[in-house]
């Protein structure tokens, strides 16, 4: 018997990938469960599974104490009788002492058959979980076995019965039914491991099954020409898809669709009818909200990124019920798709609340001059936040944070990088501040202005006002700064006298360049852009 057990062990740690050691501790234990069960549960016992000939002991460990201190005979044993055992032994000390029953071969090998088996389970939960929790997200073919009924789900045979999956009602496509037998393509949404094996959660109405079975179906998005940007879906409906080209020449939307549309309709069959926009994504907010309203066509966009992240969309009286889409459907999709709220109004509408394309030119105008403004602010606060980590030590004095919110270098248009990359030609250029260095000063200054207000307790003092912009950015006779912005032009600009305090600068995309404004009081009316003056330089070359 003993030869067979170390032959069995042997098989099993080959078979299952296991270490030997493991199974001869399992064994152990099991061999004292044994004992203690069928020989007393008193003595402190350990056992022991020769791993060379495959013969059990069982010791029993005892404390030597001297005859007076001896209160329990099951757990001590006295000096006198434990030097019978082992002479050195001196009072204190842990001898064992071997306890095997003459009949315990017997025992010994229904346990060892109950640790083997155990094991093998065991082996095999643990070879399931590895091999599917691998195949997370990603699409797997099942069988249905039956219907649970009472927590309303199916359940599904994967792989010729070697595993089981769930696919609960709120995973399953409206309007399907399925039949034990039915053929069952699904979604790896999660494994868990379980007492009687994996748990594989198991959807089809998941939008990475989508993703996934664009994968599938087109070849230029697994080879990585097109990227899918983002879905939003409905499933059993409706869903839309944005994707992008990462090499020029390559229709995205085209390949998506496939050639009289095969791609999508066999995507569209496995998801039983549901219908599928693939739309164009793009960098541009405004660009990508009109995009993904397809297939209305949408007359303007104008985000208010302030306002909840609105979008306020424009289309024509025959555009709006395409837009809306039935029951919201197609707003409600563009909204999760872009992540912004999609607001949408007719022209007539629009023209009824004052929305003229000038005022709508005005109203983009405004909201990019908010953007940038909150773009130098976020820089600000992202300074003090640099120093005050410099200040405890976090921060070496001038390292910045690994993740800057933006880098003003990049914001530079070519003409600027030349500048200031090509060699000057008259020596008072030479040391001349550069736009960067100005836009850095004024981030620098906004953050002391921050910190003060902050301190003060009142946070919407700190604003990029008029007087901080005319402090570093007004020409004051600076021939290198004209030099620097404006291309092939000799023009100086003149000093301007006296600081306006009921003025405030923001950037015409017209004009492209900053311009004063005249300033309301709080709870007043908007700005007037009607009444611009130039000042002098492109925001855009920064």
């Amino acid at each position: 018997m003993n030869k067979q057990l170390l032959m069995a062990i042997n098989q099993i740690c080959a078979e299952r990938n296991l270490k030997p050691q493991v199974v001869i501790d399992a064994i152990e234990q099991a061999l004292i469960s044994a004992y203690r069960k069928n020989f007393g549960t008193a003595q402190n016992v350990e056992a022991r599974l020769d791993p060379e000939t495959g013969d059990t002991h069982i010791y029993a460990v005892m404390q030597v104490v001297s005859p007076d201190e001896l209160t329990d005979p099951n757990t001590q044993i006295t000096l006198e009788e434990a030097r019978t055992y082992r002479p050195n032994a001196e009072i204190g000390d842990e001898i064992r002492i071997e306890r095997t029953p003459d009949d315990f071969g017997r025992i010994a090998a229904q346990a060892a058959k109950q640790v083997i088996l155990q094991r093998i389970r065991e082996a095999e939960r643990d070879a399931l979980y590895e091999e599917y929790v691998q195949r997370e997200g990603e699409l797997i073919q099942g069988v249905v076995r039956s219907i649970d009924r009472k927590n309303d789900a199916l359940i599904i045979s994967l792989d010729g019965g070697q595993a089981e999956g769930v696919m609960h009602r709120s995973d399953q496509i409206p309007g399907e039914r399925y039949r034990p037998g039915n053929s069952v393509l699904a979604y790896v949404v999660e494994v868990t491991r379980g007492g009687r094996g994996p748990n594989i959660h198991l959807s089809r109405t998941h939008r990475n099954m989508l993703r996934r079975l664009l994968e599938k179906e087109v070849p230029e998005i697994k080879q990585g020409v097109v990227e899918i940007k983002a879905i939003a879906r409905e499933a059993g409906s409706r869903s839309k898809v944005a994707v992008a080209a990462t090499q020029r020449g390559v229709d995205p939307v085209g390949s998506c669709v496939g050639m009289r549309g095969v791609r999508i309709q066999n995507i569209v069959k496995e998801l039983h009818g549901e219908k599928i926009d693939v739309v164009e994504w793009d960098s541009d907010p405004e660009k990508f909200v009109a995009n993904a309203l397809s297939p209305a066509k949408v007359t303007d966009v104008i985000l208010f990124p302030q306002l909840d992240k609105t979008a306020l969309v424009i289309v024509s009286q025959k555009q709006l019920s395409l837009a809306i889409g039935k029951e919201g459907q197609n707003a409600r999709l563009v909204a999760k798709l872009t992540g912004w709220r999609i607001d949408i109004k007719s022209e007539e509408e629009a023209l009824a609340e004052g929305l003229t394309p000038e005022e709508r030119d005005r109203l983009r105008r405004e909201q990019k001059a908010r953007a940038r403004e909150a773009d130098l602010m976020a820089a600000a606060r992202r300074l003090l936040e640099e120093e005050a980590l410099a200040e405890e030590g976090v921060l070496e004095p001038g390292e910045e944070l690994d993740a800057p919110l933006f880098d003003l270098k990049d914001e530079m248009p070519p003409v600027v990088e030349d500048a200031l990359e090509a060699e000057p030609a008259e020596p008072e250029l030479v040391e001349a501040e550069t736009p960067v260095d100005k836009e850095a000063e004024v981030i620098k200054a906004l953050a002391a202005k921050l910190s003060t207000s902050m301190a003060g307790g009142d946070i919407e003092d700190a604003e990029l006002d008029e007087e901080l912009y005319a402090r570093f950015f007004e020409s004051k006779e600076d021939e290198s700064i004209d030099a620097l912005t404006q291309t092939g032009s000799k023009k100086k600009k003149k000093k301007k006298s006296g600081k306006r305090k009921d003025r405030k600068l923001v950037f015409d995309e017209e004009l492209g360049r900053l311009v004063q404004v005249k300033r309301r009081k709080r709870g007043g009316s908007d700005l007037d852009y009607d009444d611009f003056e130039d000042f002098g330089f492109d925001l855009d070359d920064f």
